[in-house]
């Protein structure tokens, strides 16, 4: 919805600079939407179908949903101008999104590894560095041929990923990543 509000904007530009707007206001959306959605599932009442997108646990595979699903909702929401422009806008957005949201357990398990321990704070300030980490390889790739050649592919890790979410949610495997820290 937001990405609509600067449609006119980005209808008629080639610019990097609107690129970089959008990429912005894209990590500014996900921050907010990821930090809110910490709490949707409660906030619902515990409602299983805001259970698919939201987490339900202090796991860290839940967690992992607050970079997923913004990411993927404004990637979704591309306006017409800036699909037209930077066709390889989308894949670039999911590819960050994909890389974004496998690096919170990357960075929590060697942080927390190393110290022992986890820290609340440095848990959160993971969250906040995979949306950068999301946004910076959009960014990177927004350009490139090559993603675009891998538009199918990418689109199918995405798929996957969404089902696995979906699948975990209700039936998470006995591992660490779905296991609440203690």
């Amino acid at each position: 919805m937001l990405s609509l509000l600067y449609a006119e904007v980005f209808m008629d530009s080639g610019n990097r600079k609107y690129i970089q707007y959008y990429l912005g206001a894209g990590l500014v959306f996900t921050a907010v939407l990821g930090t809110l959605s910490h709490f949707f599932y409660d906030w619902s009442g515990q409602n299983p179908v805001v259970a698919l997108f939201s987490p339900v646990n202090e796991s860290t595979w839940e967690h992992m949903k607050l970079v997923f699903f913004p990411v993927l909702v404004w990637s979704l929401f591309l306006p017409s101008g800036i699909r037209e422009n930077f066709p390889s806008l989308r894949s670039a957005l999911l590819t960050g999104g994909l890389v974004g949201t496998w690096s919170v357990p990357v960075l929590f398990y060697t942080y927390s590894g190393i110290l022992g321990k986890n820290i609340t704070f440095i848990d959160i300030a993971i969250f906040y560095i995979a949306v950068l980490i999301s946004f910076s390889t959009a960014w990177k790739l927004h350009g490139s041929a090559g993603i675009e050649k891998m538009r199918l592919f990418i689109g199918v890790l995405s798929v996957l990923m969404i089902a696995a979410f979906f699948l975990f949610t209700f039936s998470p495997p006995h591992i660490g990543l779905f296991a609440e820290p203690g």
